[in-house]
């Protein structure tokens, strides 16, 4: 491939992931309005419901990106919405728990699943491998987004 090529498809790739993240982020949006939730509340429980173990308000705030204050606060606003619970650490009782409510998630899941069956139909048609390079360049992806917020988040705010 030549350099020019290269150049043209980072050119696309930038301008395709741009239009991609976002219209997520307005879907991300449009399904928050339609639940009565804020847009960080439906990642939030998407994050929790993937977590294998309840998790403590510190993880929750180190998962989200947001300060424990704000993470408090999500909980909070959570919990009186019956989407979580908090519950004392059996291993450590100085610390609180926070768990799904499945009944209450299963609001939010079902607006995912009705509108999953179109997302999954565009991956219907790539090979195994295309899948392959999918997923990998997601997952670096994640791990890259994560790595630049907390670098962003260490440099003082522009004025």
């Amino acid at each position: 491939m030549t350099t020019r090529r290269r150049g043209e498809l980072y050119e696309e790739l930038s301008m395709a992931s741009r239009r991609y993240l976002a219209s997520y982020v307005l879907f991300n949006q449009a399904i928050a309005d339609h639940l009565g939730l804020h847009p960080t509340d439906v990642q939030f429980l998407s994050l929790l419901t993937a977590a294998p173990t309840p998790r403590t308000v510190r993880e929750i705030a180190e998962m989200t990106g947001l300060t424990t204050g704000s993470a408090t606060r999500l909980v909070d606003r959570l919990e009186r919405g019956g989407y979580v619970t908090r519950t004392p650490d059996r291993e450590d009782r100085r610390r609180v728990l926070v768990s799904p409510v499945p009944d209450r998630v299963d609001r939010v899941t079902a607006v995912w699943d009705d509108l999953g069956q179109s997302w999954q139909a565009i991956l219907d048609d790539h090979s195994e491998e295309e899948l392959e390079v999918i997923t990998r360049h997601l997952t670096r992806a994640h791990d890259l987004s994560h790595a630049q917020m907390d670098r962003l988040r260490s440099r003082p705010k522009p004025d």
